[in-house]
């Protein structure tokens, strides 16, 4: 995959210290990373190994102890409650290991929803919601409410959802937690494909190895620190997959 080296997230010298009694707990203990333009990346560790924290930091909704991050060109460390709010709505999409679809909303009105607070017309935002709804693979489901589909249907509105409002990056927290094997690939397969058709920036939080192999790179973070970044290479993920077991 061919990327022009276009510096999306940057870290640098990122601590996150909580005080727990007499105790100083490193969350983040120093990391340092540049995530570019058009790349799937993994942030994978186990439980408590600072991955959800990190993540949180990125999307702006944790304060660093010390250290900067900047997304794309601004430090977002540096911004205020209301200014990171509005970062957020303006730059990010979020894809959420529950769905977090509203259950009285049918699948089009889900993905429409973050349009809806921007203020976009009614016509535009739904028009706009059933081309990625499209784009997911769910074109029959569009009038189905959230109960009315199956976990892997929900969580492909969910991408949908986090698409819609074009941002600049998309954060993932364990999006395939609550799916089967089968269902976990399609989704994954589908994020790879996303990322390569959109140009899209897309970090994904797990604690498994296998999940994170989709991604072009992965961070593998414990104890606050990043001991290993690996690279990935599947030029074609969705054609190879007859030689894995899922």
């Amino acid at each position: 995959m061919v990327k022009g080296k276009t510096p999306m997230i940057q870290v640098k010298d990122l601590y996150k210290v909580y005080q727990v009694g007499n105790t100083k707990v490193y969350a983040l203990n120093g990391v340092d990373f540049t995530i570019y333009k058009g790349e799937f990346c993994a942030i994978v560790g186990p439980s408590g190994s600072g991955k959800s924290t990190l993540l949180n930091m990125m999307a702006g909704l944790e304060k660093p102890s010390k250290g900067e991050i900047v997304i794309a060109g601004k430090h977002i460390e540096k911004l205020s409650e209301n200014h990171l709010v509005a970062f957020r709505r303006k730059h990010v999409g979020f894809i959420f290991q529950s769905y977090n679809l509203l259950k009285t909303m049918n699948a089009v009105e889900n993905v429409a929803l973050p349009l809806s607070f921007r203020g976009v017309p009614k016509k535009i935002r739904n028009e706009k919601a059933k081309e990625y709804i499209k784009l997911v693979g769910l074109e029959k489901q569009m009038k189905h409410l959230a109960n009315e589909m199956s976990g892997g249907q929900q969580q492909r509105v969910g991408i949908a959802r986090a698409l819609a409002s074009d941002p600049q990056i998309i954060f993932a927290d364990e999006p395939t937690g609550n799916l089967d094997s089968k269902t976990t690939k399609e989704i994954l397969n589908l994020m790879q494909r996303i990322v390569r058709e959109q140009n899209q920036t897309l970090i994904m939080v797990t604690h498994d190895n296998y999940i994170a192999q989709f991604a072009d790179r992965q961070f593998h973070i414990v104890d606050g620190k990043i001991f290993k970044i690996e690279e990935q290479h599947h030029e074609d993920a969705e054609e190879d997959t007859g030689n894995e077991e899922g």
